[in-house]
């Protein structure tokens, strides 16, 4: 571990005398790349630096005990070994955890995709819960969201909507949110009083950039038509909407809610490109783990990750067992309690693929 580390940090030291190079600085491509790498190294380096000045002193003080103290000096040394020993093996465990293989994913801005599933209306009014719920989060770790395509439904839910979250590290923090999302309660048009159960569906994927997937003009077909609002009425004249077809694939994107023809065509490029992208993701982890996870299933009530329950305001995970009773708060956007567990959770599990490898 500690080869690795001084390896590590290495690197980040001659990534700083790179990013203070002349003509690194005025090569905006290389200066991205190697700031974007020194990003990814510097928290496993701070700790690899504090576990070097730890060791240092607890080499200091176990030589004290060596020589002739009084009975309180030395009980003052030997709680200060204590406490330092303690540290050393905290930041044994982070660095241990910090130098488990990455995603190369994490850092990159992601498209999220939320849809209506089983339930109808009350499941598609749970959709737009979701996106308020996404959206605030996003904005409590200083991302910006934008929508690139929604449908509205006829009470102000949402059949489905696409939208775009930047900011550091998205990916890592919300890839967690893919699959169907399960509500329990008792819905404003039911008269009865009586609980009933929705889902709705969540996909998250890493963005691609241009040079991620190269899409010819030849390879795709680009019709355009007029944009439609709640309940499929028309909402204006010109045909500013665009709907983008990949031939090769038969994947396709729409977008309508942009400016214009172009912007609205250069948006569904981007969704476009993105899941071309995780396909391809997805038939690459089938091929080496033989456990591809499928991210949406079909929006049955019996595929879900994580039920919302209204009556007990109690949120659960199910693939951590992990179960909060402060519904308001999670869908008011404090999601980091649940984030934090799932990643912990991804943690222990690849540290202890690493450790039988």
């Amino acid at each position: 571990m500690l080869d690795r580390l001084q390896i590590l940090a290495d690197r980040y030291e001659k990534l700083n005398e790179l990013l203070s190079d002349p003509d690194v600085v005025s090569d905006s491509t290389r200066l991205r790349t190697y700031a974007k790498e020194q990003s990814g190294l510097e928290e496993a380096y701070r700790a690899y630096e504090e576990y070097k000045q730890v060791l240092t002193q607890l080499q200091d003080a176990k030589a004290m005990q060596d020589d002739k103290l009084d009975d309180e000096m030395r009980e003052m040394v030997k709680l200060e070994i204590q406490e330092l020993d303690d540290r050393r093996a905290a930041l044994e465990e982070k660095v241990r955890f910090l130098l488990l293989p990455k995603d190369p994913n994490d850092g990159k801005d992601i498209i999220v995709e939320i849809r209506g599933a089983a339930g109808g209306e009350e499941a598609n009014l749970f959709a737009a819960e979701l996106y308020r719920m996404y959206a605030k989060f996003a904005d409590s770790q200083g991302w910006r969201t934008e929508v690139l395509e929604s449908s509205v439904s006829d009470l102000g839910g949402f059949k489905e909507v696409i939208f775009t979250v930047s900011g550091s590290e998205a990916y890592r923090m919300m890839k967690y949110e893919s699959g169907a999302h399960r509500v329990q309660r008792v819905p404003e048009t039911e008269s009865g009083g009586r609980i009933h159960t929705s889902t709705s569906t969540v996909v998250v994927m890493p963005e691609a950039e241009e040079v991620d997937i190269v899409i010819h003009d030849k390879d795709i077909r680009v019709d355009t038509f007029c944009s439609s609002g709640a309940g499929g009425q028309s909402v204006n004249t010109t045909k500013s909407a665009v709907r983008v077809t990949h031939v090769p694939t038969g994947i396709v994107a729409t977008c309508q809610d942009g400016k214009s023809q172009n912007d609205n065509k250069d948006k569904a490029l981007q969704v476009l490109r993105t899941r071309i992208m995780d396909v391809r993701r997805q038939e690459e982890e089938a091929k080496y783990s033989g456990e591809r996870r499928e991210k949406i299933g079909t929006g049955d009530r019996s595929e879900r990750i994580r039920t919302y329950n209204f009556p007990q305001s109690r949120v659960t995970d199910h693939r951590i067992g992990l179960t909060l009773h402060r519904l308001d708060y999670v869908l008011n956007g404090d999601m980091e309690e649940i984030v934090q567990a799932l990643t912990l959770a991804e943690q222990a599990e690849v540290l202890e693929r690493e450790q039988m490898k």
